[in-house]
């Protein structure tokens, strides 16, 4: 098979990106025996794949993204007699030549109580094109299961049109014991000895319930030494936002900004309980990285985390910070409760390989190829 991959999203920071850099990897590293076309949309990646003998790279220039995937794409795709087409996003080109896999990443616009999480225009735009694109679609990944029953249920498509594989964190994910790596990422972040740790971005601060999270921080605060770690990009905005002081509680609250890849095992690693009560997720990659970490995790009693954390984690409801703040007490105090989590948590991790996605994956799209 000569099969392409759109990857525009491949330079993307949250998850997304995450699952395409990896799946790229995975399929070429699982996959010796069919061609792939790797498709840019810049010029920074070329090279990236360049040392897979099966792989061929392309950049393709277009104005906007639109333009990209409908025109540049199946133009590519009649170039290079494609057999099909994977993009690791939500979209396919109308009048691609070959046969199209996407892969969706959740279903909250269709979600009534996430709705209020995108705007109005977004909502808009995406429950207009969506059931276009999953009717066009010759086969459709899931990263949930609570993803593929809220489409089926949306949009009543054929049963096995949309497949569930759920992916998992980067290798580099597991419990880090070496006192120098531990130092290192310690100083180079600027973290306290005891803290607590979680994950945003100033704009998802309303998806990932910073609200939440800094009501109950501020209720356990004084009851332990613990500080709060909020990593993500320009998070230091919610101090404005959130009128966070300088002192009392405010000088306990500490954002690093960006953290690298390479560096979030060790500060799993480091962090006495990872706190994520998140409002809206399908498949929370920063969960299964703290679980192959050993992290002992808090985070929401609904949707996409339940489905992926299982018991490995004290269940909080997102929108009451006192239970927040109670849990966070609890799992604090309590050694014994944070090693069993711990080693629930390790456990389940293994349910998320990406031996088991590239199969799993590789498997959909040959079948896709070989239906009539």
């Amino acid at each position: 098979m000569r099969i392409g991959i759109m990857l525009r999203s491949i330079d993307e920071k949250g998850g997304i990106g995450v699952y395409t850099r990896n799946i790229t990897r995975e399929l070429l590293d699982l996959d010796r025996d069919n061609r792939y076309v790797l498709l840019y949309r810049s010029r920074n990646h070329l090279g990236r794949f360049a040392h897979y003998d099966q792989a061929t790279e392309r950049v393709l220039a277009a104005p906007n993204k639109a333009v990209w995937d409908q025109v540049s794409i199946p133009l590519a795709c009649w170039q290079e007699k494609l057999d099909l087409l994977f993009h690791p996003k939500f979209t396919v080109p109308l009048l691609a030549p070959c046969k199209t896999v996407m892969v969706l990443h959740g279903a909250g616009w269709f979600m009534p109580e996430f709705q209020s999480y995108w705007s109005a225009a977004d909502l808009r735009y995406v429950r207009a094109v969506m059931p276009v694109y999953c009717r066009r679609a010759s086969s459709v990944i899931s990263v949930s299961q609570l993803t593929t029953d809220t489409f089926n249920r949306t949009f009543h498509l054929p049963p096995g049109k949309i497949i569930t594989v759920y992916f998992a964190p980067a290798r580099i994910f597991r419990r880090v014991t070496e006192r120098q790596i531990l130092d290192r990422v310690r100083t180079r972040y600027n973290l306290p000895d005891r803290f607590i740790f979680t994950l945003s971005g100033y704009d998802r601060g309303d998806r990932k319930n910073f609200a939440g999270i800094l009501n109950a921080f501020t209720s356990h605060h004084g009851k332990t030494q613990h500080q709060l770690i909020v990593g993500g990009r320009d998070c230091h905005k919610f101090k404005v936002d959130y009128g966070i002081p300088d002192s009392g509680y405010g000088k306990d609250i500490l954002f690093p900004g960006w953290i690298e890849q390479e560096d979030l095992p060790a500060i799993y690693s480091l962090a006495d309980v990872f706190l994520y009560p998140s409002n809206v997720e399908a498949f929370p990659i920063p969960i299964t990285e703290a679980m192959a970490c050993g992290t002992p995790i808090i985070t929401s009693n609904a949707n996409g985390l339940v489905e992926i954390v299982g018991e490995a984690a004290l269940h909080v409801n997102p929108d009451d910070h006192a239970e927040i703040a109670a849990a966070l007490q609890r799992i604090l105090a309590d050694p014994q409760l944070r090693e069993s989590l711990s080693e629930t948590g390790t456990r389940r991790a293994q349910m998320f390989s990406w031996d088991r996605c590239a199969r799993e994956t590789l498997r959909i799209l040959t079948e896709t190829v070989s239906r009539s």
